[in-house]
């Protein structure tokens, strides 16, 4: 049979019988009104479980996750506020409910059934996917998480602290409010969640301010892996930093007293906290998936017989709130009523093409205040010598530093973090004296994890900051990568532009290299970027260019609410020669009042039309080398630098290219998911019919002397260019 069949009827019969499971008294702490309304919340929980089920059925709703066994999430709900930022874990529909309670206004059983509908009018995801979630009740939602919102948990409890002292324009969260995350059992032993356990006490042992609560739901099991008996508790009740607390998660009066416990402790002492629930999982684990495949029959009957619903009807009995025949009636009603509110709900609109789909995409833009810079004294004495190095030519290192310096001074929300960046000031010395210049509280020397840098991030834009995170080398972004993927990037999309994670992430990457590091520190792939709608993505290849796309970069986040992805190439930074020694020629004056590079500006230098090389980063600078060597042999050249990535700035690069009889795309990036397959394929796609294409080989980089025998030369650039004008292979 239909186990969620099995549960509905279990409890009409029992509690029409009050033949309750067995348990603790009412705790002294929670008043009669309340426990009814937590009990109201867990039935219309419930109710949306068993509606949902039957509109799958129907062909007329969509896969789902239950909530079926966590309803005590609504005691949670409760003894929190409702302004206290909250990362939901997908079973969470009674913490929603519950919520809703507390927050005029709200039509919570309405807006959960379209968005099992998936309806267009979901205010939450406007159709896009069934989430939970909403602005209203301060709940960010999140799609099939296992453990990728704790990161930014940690991250928006850390800026409750720094908003204190450096509160951002379009601030968020209250003073005194704390961040909730919460997940499952299984979903603690990834690797995510355990980095963010480890940030959370690392930064309270330090007496940072972290006022954030995670509240694991340990059902037991995830999916049909079972958790060990104990592993839960024993493996977070001596964390460093990070206080534990347990209530049973099917008692509402125990979860409330607790939760209050734990919430207190967080927000008066500004320390994360743990609560450990016992919780059971009802129907299997989502969608079609039957839990009786794959344990015995016996373990899934003694969960159903701990329904949370029986206990919950038994302990307000015995609490003198509501008598078993009055529990009964409110479920009976609810679930009545959730079904007729059903038959209505089914018939609003869906999304109905790829423009509707994808209008979430992009983020809304936002009022700002307008950008003014400091006065020159204060400039000056932030600076102090550097201000009289402005006025000589510096390479890219010294006038990213410059640059972000005037960010700062400019945006007091701008926030740095990252490994190094702040008493080392970067490996290469990129973030040097930033620290010194704005705080420790704005450039933020991180643990050694990419995901907690990105989480905080993430989690800091939440309340109002415009994070500027690093990744020390580009192979690095692979251990945390799924926090712009999953996480970032998606967040706009999942809340029809409601939620956003404004950044801009600095990573030094690419290759070229001389004797130093190898694949991992020489990394010349961004397909993994490059993929992720919504993303943009900037490579400079020179200090001026640096500067103004930097300027661009934070203007997008900060009014366009824009995640962008600013790859520094490593090689380039110290450059100062072009052709010879001592010439000089890679340098460039600070750019001072000039205005911000845009997504739509490309870099031309020279105006034959011989030959265009379309190019970028460190392909630029080759390819300029192997300019002068195509002028002697009468070919005349201009070399394009198309600067952002993505999205390409394909208008521009066309007009550039129009007068050109032939087209070298030179990429510096793998054959095989590098920038040249979209350049190639747009080219043709739009006519240019004489081009080609000159790529890394699909191999990682060495090091020592064959350090860039794989990718492309100025020699090989001038051989790819020869053999394109004349038809004759060099």
């Amino acid at each position: 049979m239909d186990r969620a069949a099995i549960v509905h009827e279990n409890f009409l019969r029992r509690t029409g019988a009050q033949d309750f499971p067995q348990g603790a008294a009412p705790r002294a702490g929670l008043d009669a009104q309340t426990a009814v309304e937590i009990f109201r919340a867990a039935c219309l929980s419930r109710a949306l479980d068993l509606t949902s089920r039957d509109m799958q059925k129907a062909g007329q709703g969509f896969y789902t996750i239950g909530s079926s066994g966590h309803e005590g999430m609504a005691a949670v709900a409760r003894a929190l506020r409702p302004d206290d930022i909250a990362f939901l874990h997908y079973r969470d529909a009674a913490f929603q409910i519950a919520r809703a309670d507390q927050v005029p206004g709200q039509t919570i059983t309405w807006d959960m059934l379209l968005s099992f509908a998936c309806s267009s009018e979901d205010p939450i995801s406007g159709g896009r996917h069934k989430v939970l979630g909403s602005k209203a009740l301060m709940i960010p939602p999140q799609t099939s998480t296992i453990a990728s919102h704790l990161p930014k948990a940690v991250g928006a409890a850390f800026s409750l602290g720094l908003a204190r002292r450096n509160a951002p324009e379009h601030r968020t969260l209250p003073e005194d409010g704390i961040a909730v995350c919460s997940f499952g059992d299984a979903s603690a032993n990834h690797s995510t969640a355990q980095g963010a356990f480890n940030t959370a006490g690392w930064t309270s042992v330090q007496s940072t301010p972290l006022p954030l609560l995670f509240v694991c739901e340990d059902n037991g099991i995830g999916i049909s892996t079972k958790t060990p008996d104990g592993w839960i508790a024993a493996s977070m009740k001596h964390r460093p930093g990070v206080r534990y607390f347990e209530a049973d998660g099917l008692d509402i009066y125990d979860t409330f007293v607790v939760t209050q416990q734990a919430a207190d402790y967080v927000r008066t002492r500004r320390k994360p906290a743990f609560l450990h629930l016992r919780m059971v999982r009802l129907y299997g684990h989502a969608g079609a998936d039957i839990a009786t495949t794959y344990l015995p029959k016996s373990e899934v009957e003694a969960d159903e017989a701990n329904d949370p619903l029986l206990h919950g009807a038994r302990l307000l009995r015995d609490a003198g709130a509501l008598t078993a025949a009055q529990s009964l009636e409110i479920y009976q009603e609810t679930c009545a009523r959730v079904q007729n509110m059903a038959q209505e709900v089914v018939k609003r609109p869906h999304l109905s093409d790829a423009q509707d789909v994808m209008r979430a995409i992009v983020p809304p833009s936002r009022a700002c205040a307008p950008t003014n810079g400091p006065d020159m004294q204060t400039r000056a004495d932030v600076l102090g010598a550097d201000a009289r190095a402005q006025s000589s030519p510096q390479p890219m290192a010294k006038l990213i530093n410059w640059a972000l310096t005037d960010i700062m001074l400019a945006h007091r929300e701008v926030v740095m973090m990252g490994e190094d960046v702040g008493r080392k000031g970067g490996v290469y010395g990129v973030t040097q004296k930033l620290q010194s210049r704005f705080g420790a509280g704005r450039v933020i020397d991180s643990l050694l994890d990419e995901q907690s840098i990105l989480g905080l991030a993430i989690g800091m834009a939440h309340n109002g900051f415009v994070p500027m995170p690093e990744i020390q080398f580009l192979a690095y972004l692979h251990n945390a990568e799924d926090q712009l993927r999953g996480e970032a990037a998606t967040l706009p999309f999942f809340s029809n532009g409601q939620f956003t994670n404004p950044m801009v992430l600095r990573i030094a990457g690419l290759g070229y290299q001389k004797g130093f590091g190898g694949h991992f520190h020489n990394d010349n792939s961004l397909a993994v970027l490059r993929d992720i709608p919504g993303v943009i993505i900037a490579c400079p290849s020179n200090g001026a260019d640096a500067v103004g796309m930097l300027r661009e970069a934070t203007r997008l986040a900060r009014e366009e609410q824009r995640l962008v992805v600013f790859v520094e190439p490593i090689a380039l930074y110290p450059m100062r020669d072009l052709h010879e020694a001592g010439d000089g020629l890679w340098m460039n004056l600070y750019p001072q009042g000039i205005e911000n590079i845009d997504l739509n500006d490309i870099g031309v230098h020279g105006s034959g039309t011989d030959l265009a090389i379309l190019t970028y980063g460190n392909g630029y600078y080759l390819s300029r080398q192997a300019q002068p060597f195509l002028e002697r042999n009468g070919v005349k050249t201009r070399v394009i630098d198309i600067r952002w990535l993505a999205p390409l700035a394909l208008q521009s690069i066309l007009a550039a290219v129009s007068e050109c009889a032939n087209v070298l795309v030179v990429d510096e990036c793998r054959r095989t998911g590098g920038q040249g397959d979209s350049l190639m394929t747009q080219l043709a796609e739009n006519g240019v019919q004489s081009c080609a294409l000159i790529a890394a080989q699909d191999s990682f980089i060495a090091t020592g002397p064959a350090y860039a025998a794989t990718m492309p030369s100025r020699d090989s650039i001038v051989s790819a260019a020869m053999s394109l004008v004349t038809g004759v292979p060099e």
